[in-house]
């Protein structure tokens, strides 16, 4: 029988296209009222929350961002200490140049990445790589993602700054592995396949979605990647889904997603025990 919800009361926090909540939020809202915690789905541009009235403020779908990211940090470094992970963490995450830090800091095989800032610069980069997958440093849902194959005869449409990657031919065949880490310990995975004739695995691109077992050697990476991580922002990361692709004979990380990870709760309504789980530890 679920428990009469009472304080601490957790605000998850969604932007204006989703009002609601993530895709299967319903699971995530009977998991958090059966362990007896209150919450509330809000926008996180919304003038009228009192975030201080929380215990715990989470970031869940705030898939605006990407356009908006000057003023998403400026929201959350207002919120204080009871935002899960924090500014600084968002601030490192949402600019995909982290995944060259990532491979600098050793112990994680990721993807060949190159953080650029000109065109000049964008156009070698792509030379190197041909043919070469370019993203938007500052971007989700594989927006503005495009593969170029003649670096020569591309202009690029996005101002940039850009980051550029190997085309990693796998993903179309095998598609890309998601690995859920909550609460310090992997325990889900999603496979994602691109659709027909594309490279991208989002569903709005044709890609389709599925749980599939959690695989020993993901699963070891997807934690591993979490512990890296954690030791350079300095923080601990409550919640990541780690996003992993073969190459060169070997799974890399292609993302880490800390900031607003879906957690796929209309394919895995597991996830959502476990992410309850993780906030009730920290009320």
């Amino acid at each position: 029988m679920p428990v009469e919800p009472t304080d601490p009361r957790v605000l998850l926090v969604t932007c204006s296209t989703f009002p609601e909540g993530e895709p299967g939020h319903e699971h995530l809202d009977a998991a958090l009222t059966e362990r007896g915690i209150s919450s509330q789905w809000v926008s996180w541009d919304d003038p009228y929350v009192d975030w201080s009235s929380a215990e715990l403020v989470v970031v869940r779908s705030t898939w605006d961002y990407e356009t908006r990211l000057v003023d998403f940090l400026g929201w959350a470094g207002g919120v204080g200490s009871r935002l899960v992970h924090g500014v600084d963490v968002f601030r490192w995450n949402t600019d995909k140049s982290y995944l060259v830090e990532l491979a600098a800091h050793g112990g994680v095989p990721v993807v060949p990445t190159v953080s650029v800032d000109d065109p000049v610069d964008l156009r070698a980069a792509i030379a190197r790589h041909q043919p070469a997958v370019v993203k938007p440093r500052v971007g989700a849902g594989g927006r503005g993602m495009v593969v170029v194959y003649d670096a020569g005869s591309w202009l690029p449409v996005d101002p940039g700054p850009w980051i550029v990657q190997p085309l990693v031919e796998s993903v179309m065949a095998e598609g890309e592995q998601s690995v859920f880490v909550l609460n310090g310990r992997p325990v889900s995975q999603v496979r994602k396949i691109a659709g027909k004739d594309d490279y991208r695995v989002h569903e709005w691109y044709g890609g389709t979605s599925y749980e599939t077992p959690l695989d020993p050697e993901a699963a070891l990476l997807a934690a591993r990647t979490v512990a890296v991580t954690t030791e350079i922002l300095g923080a601990e990361l409550v919640y990541a889904r780690i996003d992993l692709m073969w190459h060169d004979g070997g799974l890399v990380v292609s993302e880490v997603e800390i900031t607003e990870p879906g957690l796929y709760l209309d394919h895995v309504p597991d996830n959502a025990r476990h992410f309850a789980d993780a906030l009730a530890a920290r009320l």
